[in-house]
C-alpha cells in the first residue's frame, strides 16, 4: 500500500503539519489503521478511498480516531490532485463532519469547513496554571479557545500538558492578535497524546470566526506560532470557515501490510 508525508500550511518541507495519507482500494479494518498510526508516529494519519464520485476520508491520532481534521484533509488532498488524479481542481470529501470540499486555487489549497459555535465560559485559575498565563477571554465549542494578551505570551508559553488534559475541550488553543498576522496561536492536544499541533486547520474552525468578529474584518491571515510554523489565509461564508494553505511533499512510501 502506497503511503504519502506531506507537509501541510507551508510551501516547504519541514515546515507546516506533517500528515500521513494512505490511499485505499478497500477499507482496512479500524485497528490496522490505529496501528499505522501509531507506527507513522504522526499528529495525524489520513486513510482515503473512493465511494462513486467523494471520498471517503477519515482521520487517526495515535490516541484514536477524530471527526475533523484541517491539515490531513489538505494533505489528502494534494495527494488526490498532484499524484492519484493529476489535474483534478476540487475534491469532494465524505466525513464525520459531512461534506467538505478542498479546491485549487493557484498554488494554495482552499478548505470549506464548518465552522463552531463558541460559547463564552468563565477564566479558571485552572486555566492559567495549565497554560502558565491567564487569558483574558476563554470560548468552548468542540474545543477550548483561550485569548492572551499579546502575542509574546502565546509564543514563549510552556504549557503544562497534564493540567491542559485536564481542562474542558478535545483540543486547547491559545490565541492573540499579531504583529505581522491578523492573529498568531498553538494548538494542544494531549488528550489525544499530541502535545503540540503544528498547525491545527479545525482549530481555525474556532479561531478564524473569533478573530473575524472580534476585529470586524471579513478576511484574515493567520499564524500558528509551533516550532515547524504554518501560515493560513481564511474568511467566512454562509457559516463556513474557508482556509487556503500550501503543501510540500515529504516522501512516498510502501506498505507492507
Amino acid at each position: 500500500m502506497r503511503q504519502y508525508v506531506v507537509d501541510a500550511f507551508t510551501d516547504r518541507v519541514f515546515g507546516g503539519n506533517p500528515a500521513a495519507v494512505c490511499i485505499l482500494e478497500s477499507w482496512l479494518p479500524d485497528e490496522l489503521m490505529m496501528d499505522i498510526t501509531r507506527e507513522n508516529n504522526l499528529s495525524e494519519t489520513a486513510f482515503a478511498a473512493r465511494e462513486g464520485e467523494v471520498w471517503r476520508l477519515r482521520w487517526f491520532t495515535p490516541g484514536g480516531e477524530i471527526d475533523l481534521c484541517g491539515h490531513a484533509t489538505l494533505a489528502t488532498a494534494y495527494v488526490l490532485m498532484n499524484h492519484v488524479e493529476p489535474g483534478l481542481e476540487r475534491v469532494r470529501f465524505a466525513t464525520l463532519s459531512g461534506e467538505l470540499t478542498v479546491s485549487r486555487a493557484g498554488d494554495l489549497y482552499e478548505l470549506d469547513f464548518p465552522a463552531y459555535e463558541l460559547r463564552p465560559t468563565p477564566v479558571t485559575p485552572e486555566m492559567t496554571a495549565a497554560f502558565g498565563a491567564e487569558p483574558s477571554e476563554a470560548w468552548l465549542g468542540r474545543d477550548l479557545l483561550c485569548v492572551f494578551e499579546s502575542e509574546d505570551t502565546v509564543r514563549a508559553m510552556a504549557p503544562d500538558m497534564e493540567k491542559l488534559a485536564a481542562l474542558d475541550g478535545l483540543l486547547q488553543h491559545a490565541t492573540s492578535t499579531g504583529r505581522e498576522f491578523d492573529c498568531v496561536s498553538r494548538s494542544f492536544a494531549p488528550k489525544l497524546s499530541v502535545p503540540e499541533d503544528p498547525v491545527c486547520g479545525s482549530g481555525h474552525c474556532h479561531i478564524v470566526p473569533y478573530w473575524l468578529k472580534s476585529l470586524g474584518r471579513e478576511k484574515l491571515t493567520a499564524y500558528q506560532a509551533s516550532r515547524r510554523g504554518g501560515t493560513l489565509w481564511c474568511r467566512m461564508e454562509n457559516g463556513r470557515v474557508y482556509m487556503s494553505g500550501k503543501a510540500a511533499l515529504y516522501s512516498i512510501a510502501e506498505l507492507y501490510v
